[in-house]
């Protein structure tokens, strides 16, 4: 297939169940420590460099064809808050169904039928990329550019920002998109040699913390 599979992939629109999450901003817009668009954009280039690129490389092993299982447990040891595994599987759990639909393939089915209550959400985005004839490296991007496409959108909801500042960050953070997509790819071409443990485990302490309290809010705009 054409590149255009790609767009498909990280248009929003796609119905993976993306725009019901906050990537966690709607925490931080709670705490006050997003409050306009350059505290956005600080946000965003840290998600980026931390969860970004830590699910950029899942998702670019499993578009390489690395086992899922393998990299299903690789995903639950890197993803220490409950509150956010039960996030990425039921994150991937819609996208499998989105998946399955339009890129239809083996490897989806199967791993439909072996985690049944949802494969974290990075491993079916790779999975999709193959079966769409695509490369981990564009795996990679989608997963990287999801990390602060969501979060940016959502904050235009809750701050009631100015759409085209949003996208004017987003544009800013092109560079380093594309090197954190890169990163993830080369780290996937290892996993051959060296096992899921050459992939990336970024993390971010604070995310962790404040999905867990998010997750015990009682009236919410977003799901995560």
């Amino acid at each position: 297939m054409s590149r255009a599979a790609l767009l498909l992939l990280a248009d929003g629109r796609f119905p993976a169940g993306g725009h019901a999450h906050s990537g966690g901003v709607e925490a931080a817009i709670a705490h006050q420590s997003v409050h306009d668009i350059d505290s956005l954009l600080a946000f965003c280039r840290g998600r980026l460099h931390t969860t970004g690129l830590t699910t950029a490389g899942l998702a670019a092993a499993a578009a390489a064809g690395v086992d899922p299982l393998l990299l299903d447990d690789a995903a639950d040891a890197r993803t220490p808050a409950p509150a956010l595994r039960a996030v990425a599987r039921r994150l991937g759990r819609q996208m499998m169904r989105a998946a399955r639909a339009t890129f239809p393939s083996e490897r989806l089915e199967r791993l439909a039928a072996e985690r049944p209550q949802g494969a974290h959400q990075p491993l079916v985005l790779g999975l999709a990329a193959r079966a769409a004839g695509l490369t981990p490296l564009d795996a990679a991007r989608a997963a990287a550019y999801e990390s602060v496409g969501g979060p940016a959108t959502a904050a235009v909801r809750l701050l009631s920002l100015d759409p085209l500042d949003a996208s004017g960050l987003l544009a800013r953070l092109g560079s380093d998109i594309d090197a954190v997509a890169e990163a993830a790819a080369r780290a996937a071409d290892r996993v051959a040699v060296e096992g899921p443990d050459a992939l990336p485990s970024a993390s971010s302490p604070l995310l962790d913390i404040t999905g867990e309290q998010h997750a015990t809010w009682a009236v919410r705009l977003f799901a995560s």
